[in-house]
């Protein structure tokens, strides 16, 4: 699933192609994408134009003249763009007609992705975005902060800084890699882990997001942030997808295992 690094690159490619253009038309052909009535998706949407894309956790979010559309790429959601006589394939669910004559399409294989269209004044007063914890490089982020959140949390820190509702856009690769840098075994309980650890925490999720942002996100199975754009930084990952691999800081070998059904990459010498 796209994470934070990765919601960023495809916000920033779309934001090249399509900003100032306006949408002519949206035809919808696979309907529980659409999280809000389908009706009044489409005729809202109509002959608004995109003024901003940005982001919010894991969420695109389009900033339109009267409306914000967010879209949840979710596993495999991605955009393709097509001239408006090409022929739709069976994976493109919800279809953008632009006044340039071209066809944003949402190509989905699995199905799972979820666009919302809210008014301006009310898409971060309620659901899904009113839920979502600070982003990772908010200044209300410390350690005080987060030590708070977790003080409270039996779970394991691996499965806990999943958790969107305290620090948003945090998924599964980049998880297994702040703990790494952080020397914190993703088994310990939340609740166990200290207020110098928590500054660890914050500190290595803003170098580790940083840096996938500059690289463009992670390229991993399916994800791609767009048509033939490739993240790089999975060549900077260190522990995630290490099978049979040994630790670059310890040389032991690196262990794959899962906590909470979450597939899970760690040392056991170097995070105790």
């Amino acid at each position: 699933m796209p994470e934070k690094p990765e919601v960023i690159t495809v916000a920033r490619s779309l934001k090249e192609k399509i900003l100032n253009k306006k949408i002519t038309d949206v035809k919808v052909l696979w309907d529980n994408i659409i999280a809000t009535p389908k009706d009044e998706f489409i005729k809202n949407i109509k002959n608004q134009t995109i003024k901003d894309i940005t982001t919010r956790g894991k969420f695109l979010v389009f900033v339109l003249d009267k409306d914000v559309l967010l879209i949840h790429l979710r596993m495999e959601g991605k955009f393709t763009f097509r001239k408006k006589e090409d022929e739709i394939s069976k994976h493109e669910h919800v279809i953008f007609s632009l006044d340039n004559e071209e066809e944003m399409r949402f190509h989905d294989v699995r199905k799972f992705g979820k666009m919302y269209l809210f008014k301006k004044s009310e898409v971060y007063k309620v659901k899904p975005l009113v839920e979502l914890g600070y982003e990772y490089d908010s200044s209300l982020l410390t350690k005080d902060y987060l030590f708070q959140k977790l003080s409270s949390k039996r779970l394991p820190i691996k499965t806990v800084l999943l958790d969107q509702s305290i620090i948003s856009g945090i998924g599964n690769i980049y998880d297994d890699e702040i703990l790494f840098r952080s020397n914190i075994s993703p088994f310990r309980k939340a609740n166990e882990v200290t207020l110098d650890e928590c500054d660890k925490i914050i500190k290595n999720t803003k170098i580790t997001l940083d840096k996938a942002i500059e690289l463009g996100g992670t390229t991993i199975k399916s994800f791609t942030s767009s048509e033939g754009v490739h993240g790089k930084f999975q060549n900077e990952l260190l522990v995630h997808g290490k099978k049979k691999e040994l630790c670059p800081v310890c040389k032991n070998p690196i262990i794959n295992t899962k906590i909470n059904g979450r597939g899970t990459y760690y040392c056991k010498n170097c995070q105790k």
